[in-house]
């Protein structure tokens, strides 16, 4: 068995709702064999993952996958399991998966996933395992699964962030991770708000900086009266001496600019334990302070929002002996304990045998390897950190008013809107003043401590939080998302433009670009998810619209979690035999993502006129608004019973009904994309943004407006039928690509005034070879005279080959073979069909490129106009 592909869904997508992995498997020559007749296969493999005993497999028992390998089940099935049980094994909950043939010895399987470099190192441990089991070779299970944790321990997010996220979500805030750090945005465009860790982007920068120099946070505290150690920064081993003489030990020493506790040395007694540390630290730490020692109990209190949200007491890590073990085997127990992990994964830290600690159990009179009378407490840190061990009772109810005000003045001092506070005094519910001292201001405070305290009352900090970066009640950014195969693009930007004139700055994704507003950010096909991100993170944007594509739908997913309108303006035979979609109800099933991702308070809007978009009304489960070129339609009349939206033409208007309430919206003729009418296509267009639109609780005004002042010209609609006269010919650029844009575009030229139809034609690549013949035949039926070309990105067909498909239907359709040439430059092909075409001539481009094209247009006409003013100054001469 080995890996072909790899395809990673960070978002909803057509397997789940849920993020997954897919696989794509050779299972090289094993296809047909089961489980149980592999020798020893099922035996070694569940004494290696005794995890899987507990899976159902569609069996819905526990034990029901076991059953199945006996019985005899295949690798794939058996390789999508493994996967999901070493995950489970790592204490990630996932369960999803399932395993399909795609042709032969090729397999793929989906899976479940949480963190994802460490679903695919399990995934290839999975794959590395079967093949060891098959071939009974030697297999280091453990190395591997150590490998494994290694890979969660990198990439897992700590308990502060997770809460942080969690909260955002029962609000209904999607999440977007940037990069594989813990740097998150909350939310989309203008609302959005970025987190890392508990500083968010509205944290002062400066503050971090104070908090972060404990020197001066300390300067600026005592300037402010609030109660601090005595210290100073040690310049050398003398300066130290002196300070420690003036201040009076028991000391402290520790890094100017630190963190967690790291290098921090508490209780020093005397000098030459002074020196010894001294000297130790500065090979790692330039800037060094030294400060009074202050007996008493750590607290840490958590200001959010200039409100104190949480305090808890920090216990520093001790074992307690039992008379036969030693230190070092104690420590083992206590950090079995489930609850601690190697970071800040869990709610504890593991405690780790370093020089802090061997030198704190030194001086209580004892090594790593003394063996501890039984009742006998042994500290192992002297600092409290959790992050090096410590443990927290929560004192929340505890602080008293008077140390809360102090915390709140600590707060605006240091300028930082989340902080947490160290205190050490005696009793954090009686004022500081005489019996405690701040110790430290920190940024970006650990919050695990006061949601899962080891003894005490859980606080929700986290709610704290996002409560202060969005308020009681979030502002979410309205997504519109289309697909389809034919009118997404128009469609698209005629929802952009009419929200545009609501007065929102409109974020748009289309093939033509990435747009903010008016302002074209990035050009060419943008209907992939990368490019939905793009508008997703933009902080000007208040609206997104996204084409969206099948491609980036079966490739990627979804790049948002729901939108608040999902259209899909129909679906024909395009892009079939691509990424496995091979009829035209697989391709239903991939577009059906958009109207399934929508929220349930949200809108659907289909195409009633259209059979397989109407064969995914059922899986809709928000509203339905339907629209159809008939007012007669069944399915309108059953939406209309249901109480839904149907919008509808009728008469020559566009009518919006709901109930027995019928509302006149637009002539046809005035919408202003339909060139009067002509471009029947586009009416049925304008009712599919007329829907979404509606279900954006526009006003039915600014609806007529956009529709009526949205054009098909190269500013509003570049690309889609914009006629140019060049000298007296009528060129249309078009980007027709698929039988059914061919022949709407062609069935609406043919009533325009023209004295012959000329065509410039081409087909992608990777469509199937019947649909190329056929739109030759629609081609030759429609036009007096053809150039045949291709586009320049052949999509796996060789030179010349589209074009011979396309001739094989030119010819077919009864053409004259005078009447068409094979130009494959799409270039010289509209060169060549310009130069020979007379004026009242109309040539339609069906293009891979517009801007060479619209280039081209535009030197012909400037052309046009200098030889005009040649004539006439020739004229005026003679």
């Amino acid at each position: 068995m080995q890996v072909l592909e790899v395809k990673v869904f960070e978002k909803r997508n057509i397997y789940a709702h849920k993020k997954c992995i897919r696989l794509d498997l050779d299972l090289e020559g094993y296809s047909n064999i089961p489980s149980k007749d592999i020798k020893e296969f099922n035996e070694n493999l569940l004494k290696l993952v005794p995890e899987l005993s507990t899976h159902h497999c569609g069996i819905y028992e526990e034990g029901g996958f076991v059953k199945r390998l006996y019985e005899g089940t295949y690798l794939a099935h058996i390789c999508e399991h493994i996967t999901i049980a070493f995950q489970n094994k790592l204490g990630i909950e996932v369960a999803y998966g399932k395993a399909r043939e795609i042709s032969g010895e090729k397999y793929y399987i989906v899976f479940q996933y949480e963190y994802k470099n460490t679903a695919l190192e399990a995934a290839n441990i999975a794959v590395d395992l079967i093949n060891a089991l098959i071939n009974q070779r030697a297999f280091n299970f453990k190395e591997r699964m150590d490998q494994l944790k290694e890979t969660l321990t990198r990439e897992q997010l700590g308990p502060s962030t997770i809460a942080i996220c969690d909260e955002a979500k029962k609000r209904g805030i999607p999440i977007s991770r940037i990069g594989e750090r813990s740097l998150f945005q909350l939310g989309y465009g203008k609302y959005g708000k970025m987190i890392e860790a508990t500083i968010c982007d509205d944290t002062s920068t400066v503050g971090v900086d104070i908090s972060c120099d404990k020197l001066l946070t300390k300067e600026l505290l005592n300037i402010q009266c609030i109660p601090v150690a005595r210290g100073g920064k040690v310049q050398n081993s003398l300066d130290l001496l002196i300070k420690a003489e003036s201040i009076g030990y028991p000391i402290v020493i520790k890094p100017r600019y630190g963190n967690q506790g790291r290098s921090v040395f508490v209780n020093i007694k005397n000098e030459k334990e002074a020196l010894k540390i001294y000297e130790n630290m500065s090979k790692d730490f330039k800037d060094i302070i030294v400060e009074k020692y202050i007996q008493g109990r750590d607290y840490r209190v958590c200001v959010v929002d200039n409100q104190v949200v949480a305090c808890a007491e920090r216990k520093s890590p001790y074992v307690v002996g039992d008379g036969i073990r030693e230190v070092r085997a104690l420590i083992r127990e206590l950090n079995n304990d489930s609850r601690r992990g190697e970071g800040h994964e869990k709610p504890l830290t593991k405690v780790k045998i370093d020089d802090e600690l061997i030198n704190c159990i030194a001086r209580q009179g004892y090594s790593i390897n003394s063996i501890i009378a039984k009742d006998v407490k042994v500290i192992l840190r002297e600092n409290a950190n959790l992050s090096t061990g410590g443990i927290a009772i929560d004192c929340t109810e505890v602080i008293c008013k008077e140390n809360i005000e102090i915390c709140r003045r600590v707060a605006k001092t240091i300028g930082l809107n989340i902080c947490g506070i160290d205190i050490c005094c005696l009793d954090i519910s009686k004022p500081l003043e005489g019996q405690g001292v701040v110790i430290e201001v920190n940024a970006a405070p650990g919050i695990r401590m006061h949601h899962y305290p080891y003894i005490g009352k859980e606080r929700n900090v986290a709610k704290a939080i996002v409560d202060m970066m969005f308020g009681e009640n979030y502002k979410s950014m309205p997504i519109v998302s289309v697909t389809g195969t034919n009118g997404k693009t128009t469609t698209t930007r005629l929802i952009a433009h009419t929200l545009g004139l609501t007065g929102y700055k409109v974020g748009m994704t289309s093939t033509g670009g990435i747009y903010i507003g008016n302002t074209c950010i990035d050009k060419g096909d943008t209907t992939g998810p990368d490019s939905a991100v793009t508008v997703l993170l933009n902080k000007d944007v208040e609206a997104a619209v996204l084409e969206t594509a099948r491609g980036g739908i079966v490739r990627r997913g979804l790049a948002y979690d729901v939108a608040d309108v999902g259209v899909i303006t129909n679906i024909t035979e395009d892009h079939l035999g691509i990424d496995g979609i091979d009829s035209l109800e697989e391709l239903a099933k991939v577009k059906a993502l958009v109207v399934e991702a929508v929220k349930s308070d949200g809108y659907a809007v289909i195409n009633a006129d259209d059979a397989v978009s109407a064969s995914i009304i059922d899986r809709v489960k928000c509203n339905l608004i339907l629209f159809s070129m008939d007012k007669e339609n069944k399915f309108l009349e059953e939406n209309i019973k249901r109480g839904g939206y149907v919008i509808y033409s009728w008469n020559g208007y566009i009518y919006i009904q709901k109930d027995k309430i019928i509302t006149p919206i637009i002539k046809e003729e005035e919408i202003a994309v339909t060139l009067k009418g002509k471009l029947r296509y586009n009416i049925a267009n304008a009712m599919a943004a007329c829907a979404a639109l509606v279900a954006m609780k526009v006003d039915y005004n600014i609806i007529k407006k956009g529709l009526s002042t949205f054009c098909s010209n190269e500013e509003h609609n570049p690309g889609r039928f914009n006629m140019y006269n060049v000298n007296g010919i009528n060129v249309i650029l078009d980007y027709g690509h698929n039988i059914e844009g061919y022949k709407a575009v062609l069935d609406a030229m043919k009533d325009m005034e023209h004295k012959s139809l000329i065509g410039v034609i081409g087909v992608p690549g990777d469509r199937l070879n019947s649909n190329i013949i056929e739109v030759g035949k629609i081609s030759g039926k429609y036009l007096d005279s053809i150039y045949i070309k291709e586009d320049m990105d052949k999509r796996g067909r060789k030179d010349g080959e589209v074009a011979k498909l396309l001739e094989q239907g030119v010819k077919a359709s009864g053409l004259n073979n005078n009447n068409y040439r094979i130009v494959l430059d799409e270039k010289e092909a509209l060169n060549s069909a310009i130069d020979a075409a007379k004026p009242g001539d109309l040539i339609i481009v069906f293009f891979e490129k517009h801007e060479p094209l619209l280039k081209l247009v535009k030197e012909k006409i400037e052309e046009g106009k200098e030889r005009v003013m040649e004539v006439e100054v020739n004229t005026a001469e003679q």
